[in-house]
């Protein structure tokens, strides 16, 4: 059997990274944080704004992220580094330079790989692509953020002109307002073809 990506895409705090690598643990799979990769981007361009971002090397061993070779893991999960790269997305220059990344990563192997434009931009010919959604109030209690600023990060992701966030003609949408992980998990599980 050749190699086989699911997709996850959907807004901030709908669970995203913690079903992505449960779903690529249940099945053997790697995870692709792609928006780790974003964080990791907007890092590196924290005061040098000219940093050309081909250059830059972002790699995952295990569950850290490295940046040039450094550990940036933590550094990466802070509010500030979310709404940096949330910006930076918003640079086309910026989203072709990460997405030539992420195909590379993808191009071989099985990936569980999540973000806003996976199942759009990054590979819209994945196996499986799922909308992961949830209601903005619960998505920002996970988040520990005002509503507001849910809405305006949905606003500003699905506006932007690069690569907005939406999702794939073809995606089973699943939302996870008030469910488990678990079941989840296994409901994307099920859609993956054995």
């Amino acid at each position: 059997m050749g190699s086989m990506l699911v997709a996850i895409d959907g807004p901030a705090g709908a669970g995203k990274s913690t079903v992505a690598r449960a779903v690529a643990e249940a099945l053997g799979f790697t995870y692709l944080d792609t928006g780790a990769m974003y964080r990791a981007a907007a890092l590196a361009r924290a005061g040098r704004a000219e940093v050309d971002l081909a250059q830059v090397e972002i790699a995952f061993a295990g569950d850290r992220v490295l940046l040039d070779g450094e550990d940036v893991s933590v550094a990466i999960r802070t509010p500030e580094a979310s709404q940096a790269a949330s910006r930076l997305a918003t640079d086309p220059a910026v989203r072709e330079a990460l997405v030539a990344k992420q195909r590379a990563l993808i191009a071989g192997g099985d990936w569980v790989a999540e973000g806003r434009d996976i199942g759009t931009v990054v590979a819209p010919d994945a196996e499986v692509k799922v909308w992961l959604t949830a209601a903005a109030e619960e998505r920002a209690r996970r988040r520990e953020i005002p509503v507001a600023e849910i809405v305006e990060r949905d606003e500003r992701d699905a506006g932007r002109a690069a690569a907005p966030m939406v999702a794939a003609a073809d995606a089973v949408e699943v939302d996870t307002t008030g469910l488990p992980v678990t079941a989840v998990v296994l409901r994307i599980v099920g859609l993956v073809p054995r």
